[in-house]
């Protein structure tokens, strides 16, 4: 991948950090933390203060980029958006459908953070009602 058309395409201002924040990024197999993320664009001469990596990173997150994953007491992590796969969420009562991303991918990054397991495969199933049907039900239980 050529990074500075990708960083183009996504109309963002090509810099040399942004450029070596994104190179990491796209080389990692797995999320990376900022911190990480710092000590690898440095590690071979200083390109970016701590600072300017978050601001990149806000930027990669703002423009659909990224994904930035809450890892709880303030930590994130962050890896480049690819092709991720999507649940169907549909209402128990009109069973009407919306597509959503798969929340997982967070979960996943949580518990490798905390435990150090990978997930290898995952099953997810929901039950939900759709906000019509819920406002429905909460004006009848107040009848």
């Amino acid at each position: 991948m050529d990074l500075k058309t990708y960083l183009k395409s996504y109309n963002i201002k090509v810099t040399k950090c942004r450029l070596k924040v994104l190179k990491i990024l796209s080389d990692a197999n797995d999320a990376l933390t900022v911190e990480k993320i710092y000590k690898t664009c440095n590690d071979e001469g200083k390109i970016a203060d701590l600072s300017t990596v978050y601001r990149s990173l806000d930027l990669f997150e703002e423009k659909n980029v990224v994904s930035k994953v809450d890892l709880g007491n303030g930590k994130y992590s962050y890896k480049i958006k690819g092709e991720t796969h999507k649940h169907i969420l549909k209402c128990n009562m009109c069973n009407k459908e919306i597509e959503i991303e798969c929340p997982m991918d967070q979960v996943e990054e949580i518990i490798k953070n905390k435990t150090g397991f990978v997930l290898i495969d995952h099953e997810l199933k929901m039950k939900a009602l759709c906000k019509d049907c819920m406002d429905k039900a909460n004006n009848e239980k107040k009848v």
